[in-house]
């Protein structure tokens, strides 16, 4: 067979490789995740793993990869921390790391339009607020190179549905893992970012405890794993990340504001946001970095997630389903700062635009350098009662409502942003009040999910019941 480089036609069929690979290692992971001896034995021996591979050496024939054998890499050689991406990097190195045709995606999504354009890495790109980001920042002529791991947190369909509308205006999203040093480092060498946009994180305050090791792997670990690489990179560009209106925790001085104390958090969720901002302080501290935290309050808006309360209040009084609706211990109600998606990207854009060059090179710092924290929120909080209310309006639908206490697992009450700090050093003035808000974000459920007015109809009278 004559040999060949990466054509265009040949990336559906690494897709289809790496959507595979992922998928048997979900898994595994779902057998065996809490025996990481067992998962690893089970990687090595699955029989759809030798089919996998099999079929990966007979298309890497046709390349220009001579020797090119899987089935010689002996993941005993990979460390226990990366077991769990084992056979995900193993792919992504051999082509998507390798490939001429790949590069020239990453180098064309990332190159700027406009001029004095910033070439931007966006992790996280196929998730909610980091897809809305990605298409705000190309619009305006900036490059944009995204990456996700398109975990399974909820469904990936979605995250699949945010990449496909981003493929269409020409953004790239590198299908990876942040704990991965070496595609981030292939990343960096290929294109000189002015600017990282970090969103990438295991999100949610509930599911913390089921699965609280994944929020260190991916809040922590994740972060170092990207701030070692940052530190290195010549330029160091500078970083823009999502912290959380959580770290607030059991604080009862309202509104929130940046100077309030932030160490007790509710929340292992909380707890890994807050530990980022401490390594954020070291690494700027140690090698110069700049560095911006930015505290979102309760983000919502089309293409949102299906975790969030509105979305699946929504889901549910559309099936005509009865919806939870929690109040105090002490039966208050519970309120949040509810903030609509594109107010949030105007404050991420803000940070981006005023973020100061960081001042390392070669791991090394050169002088001070920025660190910032700012909340991004609507100022303006509304009781979860009103969302229902606002919802059942907007979908001619009465909610069933089971009114409970909230349960002891990381929620808080109330939230209220000061966004004082926000206003004077970028210009952020949230303008979306909830009803405007959830009245875009229903208008996309309904036709993403292709409800008929008929289903509403049902689902009124079944709620009457």
């Amino acid at each position: 067979m004559t040999s060949r480089g990466l054509l265009e036609k040949d990336f559906e069929q690494i897709d289809e490789f790496l959507h595979r690979a992922v998928t048997i290692t979900l898994n595994i992971q779902k057998e065996h995740g809490k025996l990481l001896k067992d998962f690893n034995k089970d990687l090595v021996n699955n029989k759809e793993i030798e089919e996998l591979k099999a079929d990966v050496e007979k298309f890497a024939s046709s390349f220009d990869m001579p020797g090119f054998k899987m089935s010689e890499m002996n993941s005993s050689e990979t460390p226990h921390h990366h077991i769990h991406t084992t056979t995900h990097n193993l792919i992504s190195s051999a082509f998507y790391g390798g490939g001429a045709a790949w590069e020239k995606q990453v180098r064309h999504s990332s190159t700027p339009r406009r001029v004095n354009g910033l070439s931007v890495l966006v992790t996280g790109a196929a998730g909610f607020v980091g897809s809305h980001c990605s298409m705000a920042l190309k619009k305006r002529g900036d490059g944009i190179l995204g990456i996700d791991n398109f975990n399974s947190y909820y469904d990936p369909s979605l995250k699949r549905g945010r990449q496909k509308l981003l493929a269409q205006h020409e953004i790239f999203i590198v299908e990876g893992d942040i704990n991965d040093a070496e595609l981030l480092a292939k990343l960096f060498d290929i294109v000189p970012f002015t600017h990282v946009l970090h969103l990438a994180a295991q999100a949610g305050v509930r599911y913390a405890m089921k699965n609280p090791l994944s929020y260190v792997q991916s809040n922590i670990a994740g972060f170092v794993n990207l701030l070692e690489t940052v530190k290195l990179a010549n330029p160091q560009p500078a970083i823009v990340w999502a912290s959380s209106s959580s770290v607030y925790g059991l604080n009862t001085n309202v509104p929130f504001s940046e100077n309030h104390c932030t160490d007790q958090p509710a929340s292992l969720y909380a707890a890994t946001k807050k530990a980022g901002e401490e390594i954020a302080h070291t690494y700027n501290h140690i090698y110069g970095l700049s560095l911006t935290a930015l505290r979102f309050f309760t983000v919502y808006g089309p293409w949102g997630r299906p975790d969030m309360a509105y979305f699946f209040f929504t889901k549910a009084m559309v099936q005509g389903k009865p919806i939870n609706v929690y109040v105090t211990q002490d039966n208050k109600e519970v309120a949040r700062d509810f903030t609509y998606i594109d107010d949030i990207v105007k404050g991420c854009l803000g940070a981006l635009d005023t973020a100061e060059k960081s001042t390392g090179s070669g791991g090394k710092k050169k002088g001070p350098a920025q660190l910032r924290v700012y909340n991004l929120g609507n100022t303006s909080p509304v009781s979860v009662n009103k969302l229902v209310t606002i919802l059942e309006s907007l979908l001619n639908v009465k909610a069933k409502k089971n009114v409970i206490k909230m349960p002891r697992n990381g929620d808080v009450p109330f939230t209220h942003a000061n966004v004082t700090l926000a206003k004077r050093d970028f210009g952020y003035k949230p303008t979306t009040d909830l009803s405007s808000g959830l009245r875009k974000f229903v208008k996309w459920y309904v036709s993403y999910y292709g409800i008929q007015s008929k289903e509403l109809d049902s689902s009124k009278d079944h709620s009457q019941d």
